[in-house]
């Protein structure tokens, strides 16, 4: 059962986005650069961008992140170009993928409690929490056989968001870690109400078939 796929960043703009990286793309396989280098690039990057935070270069740790985003779209369509996509591969992707949130908001979790606001940081832990959410609950739904792939805020819209936030100002920033926060824990519980409404649906069919 598919439920709504509206996102906070349409699939057509991801499209096209998408669609503009592919003669760089095209270039790199070129190169012969790896898919992976690419997936370890974005999290250097981030971490980067994480070491900014703290040194109080907002708008440089804006730009590292948003880099590091780009490097983790590379990746996978790298990966698809060149037919190199391995299982291990998107395990990778996968696992750097939440090492590279972490180390973000943890970052910008200590930046702003040592600026004394101690809102905020806790609103960044909050969009930590939602965020590993949403990975989680699609996970743990697809490892019982339901399909949990959609949601409003997912990786590239919280990326987006906390970089440009970040670029544009201080107040910005806050902003974005707000709407992540709500709306990370928000996807999480789109993808549950979803897994429950295939349940349901699955478990009236089979009392149909039985009766």
């Amino acid at each position: 059962m598919a439920y709504s796929t509206r996102r906070l960043l349409p699939q057509h703009l991801q499209n096209r986005f998408i669609n503009l990286l592919s003669p760089l793309v095209r270039l790199i396989s070129k190169w012969g650069l790896s898919p992976n280098s690419f997936t370890v690039a974005g999290v250097i990057l981030t971490a980067a961008g994480t070491g900014a935070f703290l040194a109080g270069f907002i708008r440089l740790a804006g730009i590292c992140i948003l880099l590091g985003g780009l490097c983790d779209t590379l990746d996978g369509l790298l990966a698809r170009t060149t037919g190199r996509a391995t299982r291990f591969g998107a395990l990778l992707d996968s696992t750097v993928d939440r090492y590279a949130e972490f180390i973000m908001f943890s970052g910008i979790a200590a930046y702003f409690f040592f600026i004394d606001d101690y809102g905020t940081a806790a609103g960044t832990l909050l969009a930590l929490g939602g965020s590993f959410m949403v990975s989680y609950t699609r996970a743990r739904a697809e490892s019982l056989g339901f399909d949990a792939k959609g949601g409003f805020m997912q990786r590239p819209e919280r990326i987006v968001l906390i970089g440009s936030g970040a670029i544009i100002h201080l107040n910005a920033l806050i902003l974005a870690i707000w709407l992540v926060a709500f709306f990370a824990n928000f996807t999480a519980l789109q993808r549950i109400r979803c897994a429950y409404k295939q349940d349901s649906s699955e478990f009236k069919e089979e009392i149909i078939i039985k009766t």
